[in-house]
């Protein structure tokens, strides 16, 4: 299957399943917010917050382009990655793309019990963090509908879902 990026909004799983499906594949495992924090030696909420979104935004697309991949190897990006600087388009000619597509209800039910602080969100909760959502998906949807396969539901969010949906897509 060679290289897999997964893509979708924050709080979706792509870092969950990007190690479970690295390890049902045997491939290596890339996690390209922790890479980015890795090459900046700062959080990507305090670069957020110091640099502004532009600034990430060109350090994250340059992190992206000038990584170093391994034939084989599963690949979580950030939610805005593939919205960016023809990202989507970077990622589809080098390898296939896994739109991990969830509700805005289930993502915002997932990022109000997340551990990690997500800059954009700006503490929002409840009916106000859904309708941030929608509004962000909106924005996003062309960019991640161009991926090669998209799993639309937890039911789909399984290595062996996403294998079958790579492997049909030829």
């Amino acid at each position: 299957m060679g290289l897999i990026f997964l893509v979708g909004f924050m709080g979706c799983g792509k870092t969950t399943m990007g190690r479970k499906l690295s390890a049902a594949l045997e491939y290596d495992f890339i996690d390209l917010d922790h890479k980015f924090e890795e090459q900046t030696g700062t959080r990507i909420s305090d670069y957020f917050t110091e640099h502004g979104e532009e600034a990430f935004r060109k350090q994250e697309s340059k992190i992206l382009k000038e990584t170093i991949y391994p034939e084989n190897a599963v690949v979580s990006t950030g939610g805005g990655l593939p919205c960016f600087f023809n990202n989507m388009d970077w990622m589809n000619a080098r390898g296939q793309t896994v739109y991990m597509k969830l509700t805005p209800k289930m993502l915002a039910s997932r990022l109000e019990n997340a551990k990690t602080p997500r800059p954009v969100l700006q503490g929002k909760k409840g009916q106000e963090l859904v309708e941030l959502i929608e509004t962000k998906l909106a924005e996003r949807e062309p960019h991640y509908s161009k991926a090669s396969v998209v799993a639309e539901s937890f039911a789909d969010l399984t290595p062996e879902n996403i294998m079958y949906l790579l492997a049909t897509n030829k």
